[in-house]
């Protein structure tokens, strides 16, 4: 009785501890999410306005954090229901539910926070997090595993059959899944339309640029080659583009009026506009610079659906030391949220283009062109962006620099994204061969293609995709983590046996 009564004890122990680790990870991702905590309520707000502060675009960083940060939630919420006698799929339904409520009440509380901008992709990502904790704990659990493990070799020829097909064909989607998560990466979908155009500075005012620009081009494709080779030569040749050409500035003395412009955005005077010189070109400084009337929703649209542009412009630096770095050109909202920025530090020109993998600031990967401004002459900057992958030519077509945002992503980053790319596929192959190890055809065909093909099959469409080169360290990587996952988990199942 005394027994009954202390492992009953322990039991209320047990859960209470298990529910103090559930309040506990909330409060982490609360204080994650909502901190500062300095809410403030607007005047009025309307239903339209709800809808439209959800209308931003997280980073492919910003997606794996938020997927990470749910991760042990979803554990601790399993570990909280396994004391629980409930139906394990009732059990998953629980987790989806606490994930999505706790997803979705934080990004609702984010519209009242102006520091933090709340985003749909958030809540799916979040999801899948504490969907991901969920599997976790039942993979590593002992007791779990063992009776999962018992089921498997219990298990009716047919059922064992069912499970197979149904385990390949998870297995194949995941991949579809994975490859064309990472296709996304590189497209320009996350533009904001929101966003002006603006010469010489921010819309802030903080990043003024000293110098001349005489011309701005932009168009909502990439143009080829041979286009590249005219549009560096010729004079009218971005005039007489055609439809593909969004905006079209040529910029001298006084600027800027409106049948200079033609159809493109209007562009104003900001700041205290007291030394406008006559020449070639008008000149930007601190005190003076160009930003069009309204947002540039056309160019951001246009370039958005399109994923490609470019974008020539005529320029002089008045001070080739100048940092900041000086904002030449730029369609951004302030200091922190782009779509995409021309820039001069010291120097160099550098480039920032918002994708979902270099982030709402485009920063997160470095975008340097050097011994740009070595000089006050007039010269010719020529940009395209296509597939994943930025041309810059400056003055010729000789003087050209390529940049694939892929092939620069860090190597230990590169490293994290593969691991919560393949590590879920060596856990699915791992039980794939669990149930196909009676069938030793199956298990020999399973085993080294489920290893090798997903590593090859993601390099192959990246590198059609995004026209990047050839990495056998990426496919090596992939293979790794995928054979490694499921050596781990194999060795987890024959200890398992053993101890049984």
């Amino acid at each position: 009785m005394t027994q009954d009564k202390n492992q009953k004890h322990f039991c209320v122990k047990l859960y209470l501890v298990n529910l103090l680790l559930v309040v506990f990870s909330i409060l982490v991702v609360s204080v994650a999410t909502l901190y500062p905590f300095n809410f403030s309520l607007p005047q009025s707000f309307s239903t339209s306005e709800f809808f439209a502060s959800f209308n931003n675009a997280s980073s492919f960083q910003d997606q794996v954090n938020n997927v990470l940060l749910f991760m042990p939630l979803g554990f601790c919420c399993a570990n909280l229901l396994y004391q629980l006698k409930i139906k394990p799929a009732l059990k998953v339904i629980i987790v989806f539910l606490l994930s999505t409520g706790l997803s979705s009440t934080v990004e609702v509380l984010q519209i009242f926070i102006s520091s933090r901008t709340p985003t749909p992709a958030d809540i799916v990502n979040n999801t899948i997090g504490g969907c991901l904790g969920f599997a976790v704990f039942y993979l590593w659990n002992y007791q779990s595993l063992s009776k999962r493990f018992s089921q498997i070799q219990t298990g009716s020829l047919r059922q064992l059959n069912q499970r197979i097909t149904g385990l390949i064909v998870a297995y194949v989607f995941f991949i579809l899944l994975i490859s064309s998560i990472w296709q996304s990466t590189t497209n320009l979908s996350n533009w904001d339309s929101n966003y002006p155009l603006i010469l010489g500075n921010e819309r802030t005012g903080d990043r003024p640029w000293q110098g001349y620009i005489s011309e701005v081009y932009i168009t909502d494709r990439a143009i080829s080659n041979y286009e590249v080779g005219r549009g560096l030569n010729d004079a009218n040749y971005f005039p007489s583009i055609g439809d593909s050409l969004l905006a079209s500035y040529q910029l001298d003395g006084k600027c800027c009026g409106q049948e200079k412009q033609g159809n493109s955005p209007e562009l104003l005077w900001k700041g205290k506009p007291t030394n406008i010189r006559e020449g070639k070109g008008v000149f930007l400084s601190s005190s003076q610079w160009l930003q069009t009337a309204k947002p540039v929703k056309n160019i951001s649209q246009k370039i958005s659906q399109k994923s490609e542009f470019t974008l020539s412009t005529t320029l002089a630096t008045d001070n080739i030391q100048q940092t900041g770095p000086g904002r030449i050109i730029s369609i951004s909202n302030n200091s922190l949220r782009r779509n995409l920025t021309l820039s001069q530090q010291k120097d160099s020109l550098e480039l920032r283009l918002r994708t979902p993998i270099t982030g709402e600031n485009g920063t997160d990967l470095q975008l340097m062109v050097p011994n740009v401004f070595t000089d006050k002459e007039f010269h010719q900057i020529l940009m395209t962006y296509s597939r994943g992958t930025i041309q810059v030519y400056i003055d010729n077509r000789q003087r050209s620099y390529s940049f694939n945002l892929l092939e620069l992503i860090p190597f230990h980053q590169k490293v994290f994204y593969y691991a919560l790319t393949f590590i879920p596929l060596g856990a699915v192959l791992a039980l794939l061969s669990l149930f196909a190890k009676n069938r030793v055809i199956l298990s020999q065909i399973l085993v080294p293609s489920g290893i090798l093909l997903p590593s090859v099959i993601l390099e192959v469409i990246l590198i059609n995709e995004t026209d990047k080169s050839l990495s056998w360290k990426n496919i090596l990587l992939g293979i790794l983590f995928t054979s490694g996952t499921m050596l781990i988990l194999k060795m987890r199942a024959n200890s398992l046996k053993v101890r049984s």
